[in-house]
Order: structure tokens, then C-alpha cells, then sequence
């Protein structure tokens, strides 16, 4: 059964790119269309959706007040924003995650783009996930794919049974010199929300994050991350020394590694080409600490798509004292960089998304 997208967006020609793209495969149709929110809220309220496919600025109601109607009206959809990457449409963008959008895409600045391989994968990929969410199964009606999620969840069931059970035993932890290093991707800026304003001001190590973000989202996520948080949150600079108790979110568009000048430990960006369509990527960042003057490492792993992180967390291991954690099935908005990790044998606790903060601060300690 083909699944029903809404499109709403005020502009003609992004309405009729969208609709040609997903109406171009054939699990999807486009069922419904709207030119603002006002006339999107309706069509939630009267029909069923899979997905919504939402622009942010419209007229009479805008992105973020649908987010806010959907939320109020306990309408249950999976939203993906497509958004322009000027700064405040970044900080809408990372204020409709909140509200709990899926996942976001970068609205082309041309009608070329709109053309492109690049966008077009992006778009339908970020839909695949949507509309795979088990959050839906229970009110809609597409059996097959309810039948495949049902049969993959039993098995990714099996595998954080056992990662649990054959866990390495925990090691003794090294008192000073510690970094936690985070990669998450999709679902990861709510996620973050539920970390990082809840750690201490004055915990016992630098935290570097890797959340796969064009540029220009960064620094507005970075930037709400430390309106919440006691912790000081920015956007990674290159030269900023590592300091305990401040986070450091890799710069959209860069990879970032770290370097060490004698006893500091700096951070450098560049804009090599990405690897696995990466750029930021974990792996990278993982790479970087192999020859890290840290003592231990603290790995973190949340929600994503795909698998990035692993191969350098399990190189990480070759080389240096880590600690593993891995946020679970349940909590993740999409099971599979945390599953990537866990089948990679290297895990040291699975969690849910609530108990992740406790057991950084229990690891790495306060000063």
C-alpha cells in the first residue's frame, strides 16, 4: 500500500518539485497539498498523512505554529522540514525539532538544486525513515511495512539482549584526563536536549559532538544547547583549546579533528572531502584522538542513520582506554548508528535516552 504525503509549502514550484519526486517512487503519493499552515491543519485534521513535507515560512501560519497545532491537537505524523540554511531560518529549523520534527532537509536555493541527484536523495531518504517509524504502526494501515519494521525490531531486539548480556566488564576509571566524544544523527538535536542541559557545570571533561548538520544549523543548535544548558555549549572554532566542562559542536560543512600542542589539546576544522557522504563525520573525529593524550575516552553513540562512528570507535579501541555507550532501540528515532555499534561488539552500556546523562556524569565525574 502506498503511503499518503502532504506537502505544504507557500510556493508553487517547490509544491509541484516535491510532489514529482515522491510521486517518482512508487511506495509514495501525494495525497493532499497546502499553501500555508492554516489550510495544512486541516487537511491533518481531516485526513491521515504518513508524512508531512513542511516548509517553515508561509503566510496566515507558519511552520513552527503548525508544529505547535500538531503537538496541541495530538495529531500523529512524522514531519520533515525542508528549510532554507539563512540563519534564522537555521533557528527555526532547530526550534521545529523541538516541537518534534523527524528530520530536516536543506531547501535548494535555485530551481536548479531542486533538480539535483544530491537533493532528490536526500529528500526521499529522510521519507523512507519517516514513514518507516514504528510510532506509527499502531493507526495506520500499511501492513507490509508494519510486517518487515515488526520482524527487524525482533532482531534488533535479539542484538541489545546480547550486546547487554556480553558487555565487556566495566573498566576501572582513570580519574583525570578524560574526553567524551558524541555522534548522533537523526533525532540527534532533540536528543541532545535530553543530555546535555541536564550535565553538570562542572564536569570533568571536554565533550565534542558530531551531528551531521549542513553548514549553517550548527551554530544555532549550538546556541540553543547553551541557552539551556549550565555547560557552556558553542559551535567548534578552529584553535579552541579543550576545556573540562564545555561542549563543542562540529562545525556543519567541516570535519573536525583534534591536535595537541603540547599539553592542550586543540581543535582544527577542514574541509576534506566527506567520507561515507559525511562532512562533518564521526569517524573522522574518532580517527583524529588515536594518538589523543587523553587517558580515556568516553564514546557516546545516539540516534542516526547508518553507521558512522563505528569504524572509528572500534580503531579508537585498538589504541586507546574507551568507555561505550549506546543509546537503545526504544528511545532512538532511528535505530542504526546505536545498532552499528552495538553489532560491532565494543558496547559497555545500552540505555535509554533518559539514563545517558546520568551515566556520563557517573563515568567521567565532576571536578
Amino acid at each position: 500500500m502506498k503511503k499518503n504525503i502532504l506537502i505544504i509549502d507557500d510556493s508553487a514550484l517547490m509544491r509541484r518539485v516535491l510532489s514529482d519526486i515522491i510521486n517518482s517512487v512508487s511506495d509514495y503519493q501525494v495525497t493532499g497539498l497546502a499553501v500555508n499552515g492554516l489550510e495544512g491543519l486541516d487537511c491533518l485534521i481531516k485526513n491521515s498523512y504518513d508524512a508531512v513535507v513542511l516548509d517553515i515560512n508561509m503566510p496566515k501560519m507558519n511552520g513552527l505554529e503548525l508544529m505547535e497545532q500538531i503537538k496541541k491537537h495530538r495529531i500523529r505524523t512524522n514531519v520533515v522540514i525542508v528549510s532554507t540554511v539563512a540563519k534564522e531560518g537555521a533557528y527555526e529549523t532547530i526550534r521545529a525539532l523541538e516541537l518534534g520534527a523527524f528530520d530536516f532537509v536543506t531547501k535548494p536555493e535555485s530551481f536548479y538544486e531542486t533538480k539535483s541527484d544530491s537533493f532528490r536523495a536526500k529528500l526521499l531518504q529522510t521519507i523512507h525513515y519517516a514513514t518507516r517509524s514504528t510510532k506509527l504502526e499502531k493507526n495506520n494501515d500499511f501492513s507490509n511495512s508494519i510486517h518487515k519494521n515488526r520482524t527487524d525490531r525482533a532482531s534488533d531486539t535479539v542484538l541489545e539482549r546480547k550486546t547487554k548480556e556480553v558487555r565487556k566488564p566495566k573498566r576501572s576509571p582513570v580519574k583525570n584526563n578524560k574526553l567524551i566524544a558524541l555522534a548522533c544523527s537523526t533525532g540527534g538535536p532533540k536528543a541532545l536536549q535530553s543530555v546535555i542541559p541536564q550535565l553538570p557545570k562542572n564536569l570533568n571533561a571536554p565533550l565534542l559532538i558530531v551531528q551531521h548538520m549542513p553548514a549553517g544549523f550548527t551554530r544555532s543548535l549550538a546556541e540553543r544547547l547553551d541557552e539551556l544548558s549550565e555547560l557552556e555549549v558553542k559551535e567548534a572554532e578552529a584553535g579552541d583549546v579543550l576545556e573540562k566542562g564545555k561542549v563543542y559542536i562540529a562545525k556543519g560543512g567541516n570535519h573536525m579533528r583534534i591536535q595537541h600542542q603540547g599539553s592542550r589539546a586543540i581543535i582544527s576544522l577542514d574541509n576534506d572531502p566527506p567520507r561515507s557522504g559525511l562532512r562533518p563525520c564521526a569517524d573522522f573525529m574518532y580517527d583524529s584522538l588515536c594518538d589523543s593524550a587523553y587517558d580515556e575516552i568516553v564514546c557516546v553513540v545516539l540516534t542516526g542513520m547508518g553507521s558512522d562512528g563505528t569504524k572509528g570507535i572500534s580503531k579508537l579501541n585498538e589504541t586507546k582506554n574507551i568507555y561505550v555507550i549506546a543509546q537503545d532501540m526504544e528511545t532512538s528515532t532511528v535505530y542504526g548508528m546505536p545498532k552499528a555499534i552495538a553489532k560491532a561488539g565494543i558496547v559497555d552500556e545500552v540505555l535509554p535516552l533518559e539514563e545517558i546523562k546520568t551515566a556520563i556524569t557517573n563515568y567521567v565525574g565532576v571536578q
